[in-house]
């Protein structure tokens, strides 16, 4: 086995989504990934508490980088703008991992226990958006709005941008969802 290759992580979770993509999620076990990526499993569990974790992994770093970023906005900015700014900001930690963000989507998207976990998932970080915009002193029901506008226009955005080929950063589509949002909320079509 390959142990002493550098990048451990990445190999593993890159050949959980290959795998995942191939085989289907249930199909798939710790065992196969750390075959595919040349490791061993013990060296799977090193790295990942188990196989959802590949595809989880990250969402606390995710949403440490939206409290962060929105408790630093400016505290003059009206909460849908602090919020815009938020995600403009957070949109670059996504800037080369379309294909990785695609491939984790569709992953997701063909089952009901990880689209459930995702969507947990969103809910935790608009409460956690929710909480840091009533911390600046946003009252509810402002904060909760606010908090959940700005995670739907992020899941809209990002479904949106892992449907095309990556071309375009994901920015551009969070600003269009969010224009979208104004407008409907302006009563536009």
């Amino acid at each position: 086995m390959g142990r002493w290759k550098p990048n451990a992580r990445d190999r593993l979770g890159q050949a959980a989504l290959d795998l995942y993509s191939e085989r289907g999620f249930e199909q798939t076990t710790a065992a196969q990934i750390a075959e595919r990526a040349g490791l061993t499993e013990r060296t799977f569990y090193r790295h990942y508490a188990d196989k959802r974790e590949v595809l989880f992994g990250g969402a606390q770093a995710l949403q440490d980088a939206f409290v962060v970023t929105l408790a630093e906005t400016p505290d003059t900015a009206a909460p849908i703008d602090a919020m815009a700014s938020t995600l403009e900001t957070v949109a670059g930690f996504f800037a080369g991992r379309h294909e990785f963000a695609r491939q984790r989507h569709a992953v997701i998207a063909a089952n009901a226990e990880l689209r459930e976990r995702e969507l947990i998932k969103l809910a935790t970080l608009s409460a956690a958006l929710a909480a840091t915009l009533r911390r600046r002193g946003v009252e509810d029901p402002a904060a909760t709005l606010t908090a959940e506008a700005g995670v739907a226009v992020f899941k809209v955005g990002f479904e949106r941008w892992v449907e095309t080929d990556g071309k375009h950063p994901l920015a551009d589509f969070l600003r269009e969802s969010l224009d979208e949002l104004k407008a409907v909320a302006a009563g536009g079509p």
